[in-house]
């Protein structure tokens, strides 16, 4: 397993070892321009910016954040639990409400989120899906952007359904279950090939689609 991705330079030699494995995507590594390392701190305020980005755009998951970030100042779970005032200032739907209060009752019952970066990826997915509200790809983004974890690949992710589509000439896109089966082909490097197909959607979208870091 390749270490951990912390740095740009990391993301520079993981993309050149995935690039060596799979030929197709020297192309798209060309055309994506610049890759991200999309790392942020581990802990409660990374995992709150995922939840708030499920399933809407990334503008407005920037604005949503941005509001309860300026509201609660700072973001820990104690003040989450509080108080429904702030999650109707931000703009948040009940199902977020929802999944916002059992995030902060879990880590103020003692899911240590900065310690589940150490763990193997599954052990880490499960632990954060056992929490009402995280699914799979809530886990595996945070897993991407608070762990620097080297070989996750969020299949749920539109935006990424839709660069692998349109890369590899595949139409209608992949729904999740058959991008799992391509990007398994990627491993260990799928947590450098999610930054580059997201690079990609910029680029053939002309707006970001890869979630907050």
């Amino acid at each position: 397993m390749p270490g951990r991705i912390d740095h740009i330079d990391d993301v520079v030699a993981a993309l050149d070892r995935l690039c060596a494995a799979d030929p197709r995507l020297e192309k798209v590594r060309a055309l994506a321009g610049d890759v991200p390392l999309r790392r942020a701190e581990p802990g409660f305020a990374s995992l709150v910016s995922i939840v708030v980005a499920q399933q809407v755009s990334r503008a407005s998951a920037d604005a949503i954040f941005g509001r309860l970030a300026s509201l609660v100042d700072p973001l820990t779970p104690h003040a989450l639990a509080a108080d429904d005032t702030v999650f109707r200032a931000a703009g948040l739907s009940r199902p977020k409400v929802r999944t916002l209060r059992a995030a902060s009752e879990a880590v103020l019952g003692g899911l240590d989120l900065v310690r589940l970066c150490d763990l193997d990826a599954e052990q880490a997915i499960a632990a954060l899906t056992s929490v009402s509200g995280i699914g799979r790809w809530t886990a595996e983004v945070y897993l991407l952007s608070a762990a620097g974890h080297p070989d996750v690949f969020p299949a749920r992710d539109v935006a990424l359904q839709t660069a692998v589509g349109h890369a590899l000439g595949i139409d209608p896109r992949p729904a999740e279950d058959a991008l799992r089966r391509i990007a398994e082909t990627w491993a260990p490097h799928r947590g450098v090939a999610s930054r580059l197909f997201w690079a990609y959607y910029r680029h053939i979208r002309d707006r970001e689609g890869a979630p907050p870091s």
